[in-house]
């Protein structure tokens, strides 16, 4: 019997945001508004509610497609035809033509036998590890230490053994597939483009050691699709990797400029998902309109190649640049250029100069997104972005870096 002071909630809440802020670590939103045909540029609406025109380098709209008239067009058809909602989950009112012709051109896009769509990558990642832990009986994850947190939600969840090996390193995840039972099953899962460092997983290694222990391969896409490969098919299409992947998640979030997300692979996998996956039998389906949005950006992206080219344009002219100055950056060789700080207060104090005195969005990324230490500016430089805008971008940084005084990070 538990007895002695009574439970104060607000009194705790109230303790545990005071901590976060005095940790620097409490998260203030910028209130901004995206103009269709003005990217990069941003309506800033500020805290003393007057509003400035600012240059957003942080956006996950990678190239720009939720501001594309095919794609827009897309969605204002189909929410005419067919309204603004789906009606319900997919077992019960929520399946359409557009959801079905959606995941045909995923599993096209994949080369897969099928793929099923999720409400957002999120979902998608923690359903589809959920099901395959509690279903699939004595199932071992192998889990890099940097993945997703869905993706660790999703083995989490399962309640199934897990093995968490050191990030892309391979003698590591032997080592542990070692330690396990040659009949037992096991899942290696592993993201293709590591969000926060930019670094690729070294997806050839991880297919032979999959084939060696006799593992599925589960690879989270979401930041390559639409940008890497021959068609915007991701990491593992430009590798030429596709057909050793078992599992491919994606979402619609990123490059593809609208919302939801997905999983493509063999007709008895995702099958299975589709009948076991918790965060899919009850959760309303995506909106025609959405869905309907989304393909019309896979298919203009599986052909038109200048988007992609004018953003590996600027990417290289951001790093180039970024290497002339003092300015402590990750040099990887992916579109995200992280601006590694190493302190939450000066983080925050880095970007909101940035925004007050030189009109540029750059949010402070810190824990638990990025370990103690490690906080950051995580810059996405996309194909509207031009040279000039790059050059005041390195020039406010450069400034700033020399005038608040980065040891830390040197």
């Amino acid at each position: 019997m538990i007895s002695g002071v009574m439970m104060d909630y607000q009194s705790f809440f109230s303790q545990n945001l005071k901590a976060l802020k005095a940790e620097g670590r409490y998260r203030t939103f910028a209130n901004l508004e995206r103009w269709v045909g003005q990217s990069p540029y941003a309506l800033w609406h500020t805290p003393d509610g007057t509003t400035q025109k600012v240059t957003v380098w942080c956006s996950n709209d990678y190239l720009g497609m939720s501001h594309h008239p095919e794609v827009i067009r897309a969605f204002q058809q189909a929410a005419c035809d067919y309204g603004v909602g789906s009606g319900g989950t997919r077992n019960i009112a929520g399946t359409t033509q557009h959801h079905v012709n959606l995941e045909s051109t995923l599993a096209d896009l994949h080369q897969k036998e099928a793929a099923l769509v999720f409400s957002s990558g999120y979902v998608a990642n923690e359903a589809a590890l959920s099901a395959l832990g509690e279903g699939v009986e004595n199932v071992v994850f192998f889990s890099d230490e940097k993945n997703h947190a869905s993706i660790i939600q999703g083995i989490r969840h399962s309640q199934s053994r897990k093995y968490v090996f050191r990030h892309n390193d391979m003698d590591d995840l032997r080592q542990k597939l070692s330690l396990v039972d040659p009949c037992c099953p096991k899942v290696i899962a592993v993201v293709s483009v590591y969000s926060m460092d930019g670094d690729f997983a070294p997806l050839a290694s991880i297919c032979d050691l999959a084939k060696e222990f006799n593992a599925l391969t589960y690879v989270d896409e979401v930041h390559a699709v639409g940008i890497y490969g021959p068609k915007g098919n991701g990491l593992a299409a430009q590798q030429g990797l596709m057909d050793r992947i078992d599992i491919i998640q994606g979402n619609f979030a990123k490059a593809y400029g609208v919302v939801g997300g997905y999983v493509a692979s063999s007709r008895p996998i995702v099958d299975y998902i589709r009948s076991h996956a918790s965060g899919f039998i009850f959760t309303t389906s995506l909106p025609p309109a959405t869905a309907a949005a989304a393909q019309k950006s896979i298919e203009i992206l599986k052909q038109d190649t200048t988007c992609r080219q004018r953003l590996w344009q600027n990417v290289h002219y951001l790093k180039q640049k970024l290497n002339q100055t003092s300015v402590h950056f990750i040099k990887n060789s992916s579109h995200i250029v992280p601006v590694v700080v190493g302190e939450a207060f000066a983080c925050r104090q880095l970007s909101s100069k940035l925004l007050n005195r030189f009109q540029i969005y750059a949010q402070p990324i810190n824990y638990p997104t990025v370990p103690r230490g490690q906080e950051r500016l995580r810059l996405t430089v996309t194909p509207d972005h031009t040279f000039s805008m790059i050059d005041e971008l390195v020039g406010a940084l450069d400034c700033l870096w020399k005038e608040i005084g980065f040891k830390q990070a040197a």
